[in-house]
């Protein structure tokens, strides 16, 4: 999918994506932990973008995934957009662990699928 390449890596496509998904989590988490809420929000705002991207490519029609993947996805991208519209009343613990959470599963299954 190659969803947030900006400069030459030696990463594979599914290692660049997880490494993105992974990062956004971080910057969730870390942002919400120090109570800095406009770095909360600019992380929050990254996370919508890479999963807008994510169903982006997931929903055009040379997509090669299966639809039974490609379904799930959609799904968790419309729960990321639901949950990040939650918080504009309002971070919680719940609700950051929710989004971390999704990236990193993710982002493990990405490269669980370059390792096979």
């Amino acid at each position: 999918m190659n969803m947030m390449s900006t400069a030459p890596s030696t990463l594979t496509v599914f290692e660049e994506d997880a490494l993105a998904l992974t990062q956004a989590a971080l910057d969730i988490s870390r942002a919400f932990e120090a109570k800095d809420e406009k770095r909360l929000a600019a992380a929050l705002d990254k996370n919508l973008r890479l999963w807008v991207g994510i169903r982006t490519l997931v929903c055009a029609t040379e997509n090669p995934l299966p639809m039974v993947i490609k379904d799930n996805l959609i799904r968790l991208s419309s729960f990321v957009a639901q949950k990040t519209f939650e918080m504009q009343n309002g971070a919680n613990a719940k609700t950051i662990e929710a989004l971390t959470n999704t990236n990193l599963q993710i982002s493990e299954g990405l490269l669980d699928k370059r390792s096979r």
